[in-house]
């Protein structure tokens, strides 16, 4: 990485204690975490919009799944450029970059299709474009949010930064069903696009003002920067820590992408909730981490610094998710519901906790490419969300519940004994 394209430092910095500085800094997080928070929302909604859109745009369930798919696409071919141009042109005007692009994308969605193109094959193809493209853009938010945070942040505040990052992604899942689905009653699902288009582009505004000042950069008295050699991101790849870290991933984001598209079936068909009761309760495991991310990231910070980092990332990690495979394994063998919506909860919030110790290994791994680290890691995350969408509705078709949700137990489990072979310098 050239010092001259580089914009960001990577060290640690003196933080700025005075109450100014404080509130800049509790700004610049907060506004990190409506990245993730702005961003789970776009993702969704047309997953709520499904209900009035499919009708009145003629498609097909198949043709639904395919422009589902072209999102999850265009997020995951996207996630190395963007933690690339992070680490090369700096988290600021990427991060602003993306989230216009994430606005324009999806006030196109509720503008074109059916609108300005005629039902049919020209919306079909609009919205498998228009979804790809969000993918591409939104592939910016956790790797170059990575960036951000190796670039502002001390090594022992990581945890913290990003666990800020996560619990956005959980509000996000809590709060968009019932955000959208109210926005689409009462002013249409075209609207409702519009709608949330305009807090991307307003996020990207924002960001511009609290992130200035904010991210330290090679021409800002950081001197040390320029005196280093030039090197590629491609060294990550020969880094047994960054393979050893990313199949980890790989298994710990199967068990999370059962959490986010199976939970709600499982109460409903297993369980026997109403619809309105399941989806009360699919929303009380995110709920609960979003108490349990901070907590995580802040405790994790706080071992670090004081024993190091085996002690206090690598075996909190583990920890971590030795107890959410044992609550996964609980919740498919408990017979009170209840109890077992509880175990659920748990084993949600542990597994997610553990994103906040993820993430700051990646950076400590990357190095100067924090972003493309955590972009590696996260493509390896996606690819395990493919293959559980694709291997659970077999699992479950063929064996049940009890397998499906057991494997992703099983699958937590070699997660977290991956953790061992993670040795960060």
């Amino acid at each position: 990485m050239s010092p001259q394209l580089s914009h960001e430092a990577t060290f640690s910095r003196t933080a700025d204690n005075t109450p100014r500085g404080s509130l800049s800094r509790i700004l610049f997080v907060l506004t990190l975490s409506c990245f993730s928070l702005v961003g789970y929302v776009l993702r969704m909604n047309i997953s709520i919009a499904a209900v009035f859109l499919v009708p009145e745009l003629h498609l097909t369930t198949v043709q639904l799944g395919q422009i589902f798919s072209s999102f999850l696409i265009g997020y995951t071919v996207f996630q190395l450029p963007w933690g690339i141009y992070g680490d090369r042109f700096g988290a600021r005007p990427v991060l602003c970059v993306a989230a216009v692009t994430w606005g324009i994308t999806s006030l196109l969605t509720g503008l074109l299709p059916g609108l300005l193109l005629p039902v049919g094959a020209a919306s079909f193809i609009a919205l498998l474009l228009l979804r790809f493209l969000l993918g591409a853009g939104e592939a910016a938010g956790f790797p170059v949010a990575a960036r951000a945070i190796a670039s502002s942040m001390p090594k022992v505040q990581h945890g913290l930064g990003y666990a800020a990052v996560i619990a956005g992604t959980a509000a996000g899942s809590a709060l968009t069903p019932p955000l959208i689905s109210r926005l689409m009653v009462s002013v249409g699902w075209r609207a409702s696009f519009y709608i949330t288009a305009s807090f991307a582009v307003v996020l990207a505004a924002v960001w511009l003002i609290v992130s200035r000042g904010q991210l330290h950069t090679a021409n800002e008295g950081h001197a040390e920067i320029s005196d280093r050699p030039a090197t590629s991101w491609s060294k990550l790849l020969r880094r047994p820590a960054m393979w050893n870290l990313s199949l980890s991933y790989f298994f710990e984001s199967y068990a999370l992408y059962v959490f986010v598209f199976w939970s709600y079936l499982y109460l409903v068909q297993q369980r026997h909730f109403t619809l309105l009761r399941g989806g009360v309760y699919t929303g009380l495991p995110f709920l609960v981490a979003m108490f349990a991310v901070p907590l995580v990231g802040y405790t994790s910070d706080r071992l670090m610094q004081r024993f190091g980092y085996v002690k206090g990332r690598r075996n909190f990690a583990i920890a971590l998710m030795m107890l959410s495979a044992a609550f996964l394994f609980l919740t498919v063998r408990l017979d009170n519901v209840y109890f077992a919506v509880a175990a659920l909860s748990l084993s949600v919030a542990c597994l997610l906790a553990t994103e906040c110790i993820f993430w700051p290994s990646s950076i400590e791994i990357g190095d100067e490419h924090a972003g493309a680290a955590g972009a590696i890691m996260n493509t390896a995350g996606n690819a395990g969300g493919i293959v559980s969408t694709a291997l659970v509705p077999i699992l479950l078709n063929r064996y049940g519940w009890n397998v499906a949700f057991g494997s992703a137990s099983a699958l937590v489990f070699v997660s977290a004994l991956l953790w061992l072979r993670v040795r960060v310098r």
